[in-house]
């Protein structure tokens, strides 16, 4: 286990860093600051962290300290298990990797919708 923190924002965390909510701005400012705090973007949740506030998708992918995660191949089947693309493809982002063998934590402002899912979440209501 490492002392390195992986966040993955779901479209609702995108959307309120968009709208500039404190949590997701310290989030942000960790990541870009902190060595060892890393944060991404799944793609199909940044478009819909885009519809639901428009500039929101160019706006994270320039931060520097937002990885923004493709919709590969071993992703690609994730949105046939899961209601929404943007849900799919954050919780299988999420999953353990080579690179973050205990996975990541899923940042959301709506932590009832993660509820028994098997990932780690990190809500983000005050």
């Amino acid at each position: 286990m490492s002392d390195a923190v992986h966040i993955v924002l779901d479209d609702t965390a995108m959307a309120a860093a968009g709208r500039g909510e404190v949590l997701v701005s310290r989030l942000l400012h960790r990541a870009h600051a902190e060595p060892g705090w890393y944060l991404y973007a799944p793609a199909c949740a940044l478009v819909e962290a885009d519809r639901a506030r428009p500039g929101t998708a160019e706006h994270l992918a320039a931060l520097p300290g937002i990885t923004v995660v493709d919709l590969d191949l071993p992703a690609a089947p994730a949105p046939a298990r899961r209601n929404t693309w943007a849900a799919a493809h954050a919780q299988h982002a999420a999953q353990p990797t080579a690179d973050r063998p205990d996975g990541a934590v899923i940042a959301t402002a709506d932590p009832d919708r993660r509820a028994g899912e098997p990932v780690r979440v990190l809500g983000l209501t005050p």
